[in-house]
């Protein structure tokens, strides 16, 4: 008698896991939305990066650390303030990018 109840148990839980199957890949699938791509940013005229850090670094004392973190900035911001030092309300990407001190990244 055990095995009788057993032997139904066991057939019961595979025909209910087997209907839940069928009637999962039966459900009817939702409307799929279009998800927005995001849009690239513009890069920058190649070399004006390189002219517009040349004459913000022009004064700097360690010249390569400033064209590097100019470079990095300007690729990102697509802009470079006017002038050797200051004027970064010009461009506020560039003035407000922080390193992980919190300090500005920017020269």
């Amino acid at each position: 008698m055990k095995h009788l109840f057993f032997t139904l148990f066991l057939v019961s839980l595979i025909f209910s896991s087997s209907f839940i199957t069928l009637t999962a890949a039966a459900a009817p699938t939702s409307t799929l939305t279009s998800i927005p791509t995001p849009t690239p940013t513009p890069t920058p005229i190649p070399g004006s990066c390189d002219a517009m850090c040349k004459t913000r670094c022009a004064k700097a004392g360690i010249q390569k650390r400033c064209l590097n973190f100019c470079g990095i900035c300007c690729s990102k911001c697509q802009c470079v303030p006017s002038g050797t030092y200051g004027n970064k309300s010009e461009c506020p990407c560039y003035r407000d990018m922080v390193n992980s001190k919190g300090k500005p990244k920017c020269p």
